[in-house]
């Protein structure tokens, strides 16, 4: 058994290569969530519920400018013919270079609107400097979507694990400074930069240069321009709870509200950046159409990927107050009803997670 375990997670096959990408990036993620857990404990005894409150404002609106703004550069890299094509690559670095810059010039107009809407003058700075990391994530190597068009998971993962004890460590020194939003701020802008450093240092391949090819150009529009219109929606579907949510509602409330979804979304987490790495490669080398044994193959995949993730999501539904009487003071108790029916709502959506990139990997970006 030994010996077979070893061929299995050794070889360059494609059943091996997924078999030892999952591996590593669930142990990534699983070690990845223990020190975010641990983080998320000790920033809860340092800062205030109104904190998180705030924070989780800054950070809905930063992901909405990303999803409003997702030309789906990374699936087109993971699906395309030329996706090792230096040509492409550095046309798609590009793109997502203007992309940051433009973002950041949008959160910066829109700081003093949100600010207004939700009550919270703070927001005026809080917006354009957190934005300032989108500027930086422009700047990422296109090595990073190489490594997951290929299934190479294991620097990548090494890499995302020191990024998170990074940022862990500046939220916690700087909270312990300034006893503020301040302080969750600015550690994820320094978290990013650093993250940014150790691709470049440690992913290898052949580095970035400016230049827009327009066969390129016409590519990455036309596959991505569906791609817009799917985050679209997803952005509604995923966070318009939060958008109103976080202007109704207190900010210590909302705060609570945020550390739930955190905790039940956990499942569907792990599951979307399994799938996110492995259902395009897997797909795009193993169709299912062209024999019974990829389908087959690919089927057996999803089951086993599904019932995981399905046992985690119920033991969150059944369990999540006690995690939390278990995990928080007092002031957080509240979050345990909400992690119970949040995990319970989220169940459905498990279903979709297992094949909705597998046309991606086709790319008609159209039909997903």
């Amino acid at each position: 058994m030994t010996s077979a375990l070893r061929a299995l997670f050794s070889g360059e096959s494609l059943l091996q290569r997924a078999a030892r990408n999952s591996v590593i990036t669930l142990g990534g993620f699983a070690t990845g969530q223990v020190i975010r857990l641990a983080s998320n404990l000790i920033l809860t005894r340092l800062l205030f519920p109104e904190a998180f409150g705030t924070m989780a404002i800054v950070l809905v609106f930063m992901i909405g400018l990303t999803m409003f703004s997702d030309m789906g550069i990374g699936p087109a890299i993971m699906q395309s013919k030329r996706g090792d094509d230096p040509a492409f690559l550095n046309t798609a670095w590009t793109i997502q270079i203007m992309r940051g810059f433009a973002l950041w010039f949008v959160a910066t107009a829109l700081a003093w609107p949100v600010a207004t809407i939700y009550g919270v003058p703070e927001l005026v700075w809080y917006l354009p400097v957190a934005a300032l990391g989108l500027i930086v994530m422009g700047f990422f190597p296109t090595r990073l979507e190489t490594a997951n068009r290929h299934m190479r998971a294991g620097r990548l993962t090494l890499i995302e694990l020191a990024h998170q004890l990074v940022s862990v460590t500046a939220a916690i020194g700087l909270a312990l400074l300034l006893q503020s939003v301040w302080a969750l701020v600015l550690s994820g802008l320094i978290a990013t930069i650093i993250h940014l450093i150790m691709l470049n240092i440690f992913l290898p391949g052949e580095r970035n240069r400016i230049a827009l090819e327009r066969p390129a150009v016409t590519e990455l529009v036309t596959f991505g321009k569906w791609i817009f219109l799917s985050t679209v929606c997803g952005f509604v579907i995923v966070q318009a709870d939060k958008v109103m949510i976080g202007a109704w509602l207190p900010l210590d409330s909302f705060g609570l509200y945020n550390i739930a979804y955190f905790l039940a979304s956990l499942p569907y987490m792990l599951g979307a950046m399994v799938m996110g790495r492995l259902l395009i490669p897997l797909y795009r080398e193993s169709p299912p159409l062209a024999s019974d044994e990829n389908r087959r193959r690919l089927q057996m995949m999803r089951r086993v990927a599904l019932s995981g993730l399905s046992i985690l999501v119920t033991i969150l539904a059944f369990g999540g107050t006690l995690l939390v009487d278990l995990l928080y003071d007092d002031r957080y108790r509240d979050a345990g009803a909400m992690v119970v029916l949040i995990a319970a709502v989220q169940m459905p959506s498990l279903l979709v997670l297992t094949s909705d990139q597998a046309v991606l990997a086709y790319g008609a970006s159209r039909r997903f």
